[in-house]
């Protein structure tokens, strides 16, 4: 005999892939973080997004993490993460929702436009679970950033400390002002 459908948990459901929606998650991470059928998530995202869902493969590459900028980012989305992860009663998915608007809320006090998308984040997640992707503290800061897994954290020196030659030169490119 199968479980029963509980109303307050199908809610919690349709709670969630709206929020994730509203944040611009693709399809494939609502199907993956909740229980709701293809169909319903389907007319639920055309109903909240006003447009179908965008198709296509997601972001598979670590890569896009380890440059400068989205390194930044990345680092400073997945640090509130893990701290909401360890010290929240936030189930997983409700952490990363959570995490992800303390970013935006930080990335905009900065007058910045967030790099991470909530489908980065949510892959970024999933990387780090995967042991794909580490965090390292930096020699000289003590930051911790997004790192290859077999970083030697002895010589690392994170993005901020040592920036690229031709970092924050072009406004294009979302400079950055040193002081």
């Amino acid at each position: 005999m199968p479980a029963q459908k509980s109303i307050l948990g199908e809610s919690r459901q349709i709670e969630r892939a709206v929020s994730l929606i509203e944040m611009g998650a693709r399809l494939q991470v609502l199907e993956s973080e909740t229980e709701l059928s293809y169909e319903r998530l389907l007319r639920l995202y055309k109903e909240v997004a006003g447009k179908s869902p965008s198709k296509g493969q997601l972001p598979f590459s670590t890569d896009w993490f380890l440059t400068w900028q989205p390194n930044i980012h990345a680092s400073l989305f997945h640090n509130i993460y893990t701290y909401l992860a360890k010290t929240s009663m936030l189930e997983g998915i409700d952490a990363l929702i959570k995490a992800y608007q303390l970013y935006t809320e930080q990335v905009g006090v900065c007058g910045l436009d967030p790099q991470l998308s909530i489908t980065r984040a949510w892959r970024l997640v999933r990387f780090m679970e995967n042991q794909m992707l580490a965090m390292t503290p930096c020699s000289r800061c003590g930051g911790h950033f997004v790192t290859e897994p077999y970083e030697n954290a002895r010589h690392f020196v994170c993005g901020l400390c040592e920036p690229p030659a031709r970092a924050g030169k072009g406004a294009a490119a979302g400079s950055i002002q040193l002081q």
